[in-house]
C-alpha cells in the first residue's frame, strides 16, 4: 500500500452546502485527468458509466459538518449516498452492470447475492430495464432491506446466516437457471459504476485532501480510488472496516485475499468474509491504508449523525465517520471527503442503537443498590437523584430472593444523565451518603 500521510490529532447539527463554493463541473475533469498505471478498470470506464448513469440517478448532496470540524480538526464533508435511489450507492454499480447485458442475458434474467443494499440496487435496476430478477439474501438480512427488495419486484430467496452463505447458494441457483450472476463487488462493470461516486465527490470538492471510505467487499473503494488517482494523484485514500469483519485488513497483511472463519458486526453492509480478487488487487495498489473501527465507534457514529446531522445512516454507511470520531483516522487541517454509503437500517435496530449509544456516552445510566424495605427509603434515594437534576426513566424492585436478607430489597434504577462525568458524580454522592451502589447493565 501507499504510505499514509496522517498526522496526530486530539481526538450534525448545522451543515453547510459545499457545492456552491467548491463545485467544478464533472466534465472539466475528463480532459484534464492524467493517466494512471494500467488497471483492470480504468478512468475511461468510469467516465462511460457516469455518462450513462447521470440522468438515471441522483447527484446526492455534499455538506460540510461544523461539529465534526470542531471535534476532529479536519474540514469534513459528508456525501449523502443514503439519499440515493434505493437508499445506498449500490444502485450505481448495479445499474451500470445491467445496462451492459447482451440481449440473450437480458431474457435469461439476473440473479444476485446480497446482505441488503446490493439486492435493492439490482432489483431497482432490473425493474428499470424490465429484466427478471432473483435475489438471494442471508436470513439475518434486515427486514427493511428484504421488504424493499421485494417491493422493487424481485423474487427474494433467504438462505444462510452471512453474505457468503447466500453467495454460495446463489451460485447454485444460477447454475440451475442460467440467469446472469451480478456480483456485489468483484466485477469490472460494478466497480466502474461505483467509481462514479468518486467523480461526483471530487467535482463537488476538487481540492479535497483525503477520502475516508467504508470497505466490505471492496467494490466502492476500488472504484473511488481509480477515479481519485486519475483526478488527484496525491490524495490520501483510507479504507475503514468493522473490526469484527476485517477481511480486507487480514488479506492485506497476508498479501493475498484471505477468508475469515467468522464475522460479527452491526454494520451488515460491510460484513464480508473475503474481499474480491479484483478489488483486493486495486486496494493493494491504490489505497493508502485500511483501518479498523469498533462496534462502539460505529454505533456512536450512527447516533451522532442522527442527533447532530438529522440523518438516518446505517452502520456500514457511518464507518467513515466512526473512524474520524474515534480518532482512528486523524487528518487535522485537511479537507476530508466521507461518503455516507447507505441509510437502509432496520427500524427495529434504531432504538437499540440509540439506547446503546446513549449508554456508551454516559447519557443513559443504570444503578443497582439495596434498601431497607420500609416506607420512605426509596423516596430518600430518589430525592438525592432529583437534587442533581437527573431524570429517572425506570425503577425496578426485587424483594423475593434467596440471597436477599429479610426486610431488604434491591432497586435497579435507569437514569437519564448529561454525560459520564455526571454519572461518576452521582455514584460518589450516593456512596458518601452511605449507599452501597454499583453501575449495572440495562435491564431492558
Amino acid at each position: 500500500m501507499r504510505p499514509v500521510k496522517n498526522e496526530d490529532s486530539p481526538p450534525v447539527e448545522e451543515v453547510r452546502p459545499s457545492r456552491a463554493r467548491h463545485s467544478r463541473p464533472v466534465r472539466e475533469f475528463e480532459a484534464s485527468a492524467p493517466p494512471i498505471a494500467t488497471t483492470p478498470v480504468t478512468i475511461a470506464d468510469i467516465w462511460k458509466a457516469y455518462k450513462l448513469l447521470k440522468p438515471r440517478l441522483h447527484h446526492t448532496p455534499l455538506t460540510a459538518s461544523r461539529t465534526l470540524r470542531e471535534l476532529t480538526g479536519a474540514d469534513v464533508y459528508l456525501k449523502a449516498e443514503n439519499m440515493q435511489r434505493s437508499g445506498s450507492f449500490k444502485v450505481r454499480g448495479a445499474s451500470y452492470k445491467l445496462s451492459r447485458l447482451s440481449e440473450q442475458e437480458y431474457h435469461r434474467g439476473v440473479i444476485a447475492a446480497s446482505a441488503g443494499n446490493h439486492a435493492q440496487g439490482v432489483a431497482i435496476a432490473a425493474a428499470q430495464y424490465k429484466i427478471p430478477c432473483t435475489i438471494v439474501m442471508p436470513e439475518t438480512a434486515p427486514l427493511a432491506k428484504v421488504t424493499a427488495t421485494q417491493g422493487y419486484g424481485a423474487q427474494v430467496v433467504l438462505h444462510g446466516f452471512t453474505y457468503d452463505d447466500a453467495y454460495q447458494h446463489c451460485l447454485e441457483l444460477q447454475e440451475q437457471t442460467g440467469a446472469t450472476f451480478i456480483h456485489a463487488f468483484d466485477d469490472p462493470d460494478v466497480i466502474a459504476g461505483q467509481g462514479t461516486l468518486g467523480l461526483e465527490m471530487l467535482s463537488d470538492l476538487p481540492d479535497a485532501d483525503a477520502l475516508v471510505v467504508p470497505i466490505g467487499g471492496g467494490g466502492l473503494i476500488a472504484g473511488i480510488a481509480i477515479a481519485a488517482r486519475a483526478l488527484r494523484p496525491d490524495i490520501t485514500i483510507i479504507g475503514v472496516q468493522a473490526a469484527g469483519a476485517a477481511s480486507c485488513s487480514a488479506s492485506l497483511a497476508a498479501g493475498e485475499p484471505a477468508t475469515l472463519s467468522t464475522i460479527a458486526t452491526v454494520a451488515d453492509g460491510i460484513a464480508v468474509k473475503r474481499p474480491g480478487a479484483l478489488t483486493f488487487t486495486l486496494i493493494q495498489r491504490l489505497v493508502d491504508d485500511v483501518v479498523l473501527v469498533s462496534e462502539e465507534a460505529i454505533i456512536g457514529a450512527v447516533l451522532f449523525l442522527m442527533e447532530r446531522n438529522k440523518m438516518l445512516v446505517e452502520g456500514a454507511g457511518a464507518a467513515g465517520v466512526a473512524a474520524l470520531l474515534s480518532g482512528t483516522v486523524a487528518l487535522p487541517g485537511k479537507k476530508v471527503l466521507v461518503p455516507l454509503t447507505g441509510g437502509n437500517i432496520d427500524i427495529n435496530l434504531v432504538s437499540r442503537f440509540i439506547e446503546h449509544g446513549l449508554a456508551a456516552a454516559g447519557r443513559y445510566f443504570v444503578i443497582h443498590t439495596r434498601l431497607n424495605d420500609r416506607p420512605g427509603e426509596l423516596m430518600r434515594l430518589l430525592s438525592i437523584i432529583s437534587d442533581m437534576r437527573i431524570n429517572v426513566i425506570d425503577v425496578r424492585h426485587q424483594r423475593i430472593s434467596s440471597y436477599l436478607p429479610i426486610m431488604q430489597r434491591e432497586e435497579t434504577i435507569t437514569l437519564e444523565t448529561r454525560d459520564r462525568a455526571q454519572c461518576e458524580q452521582l455514584l460518589q454522592r450516593l456512596r458518601e451518603t452511605g449507599y452501597v451502589v454499583e453501575e449495572a447493565q440495562s435491564p431492558t
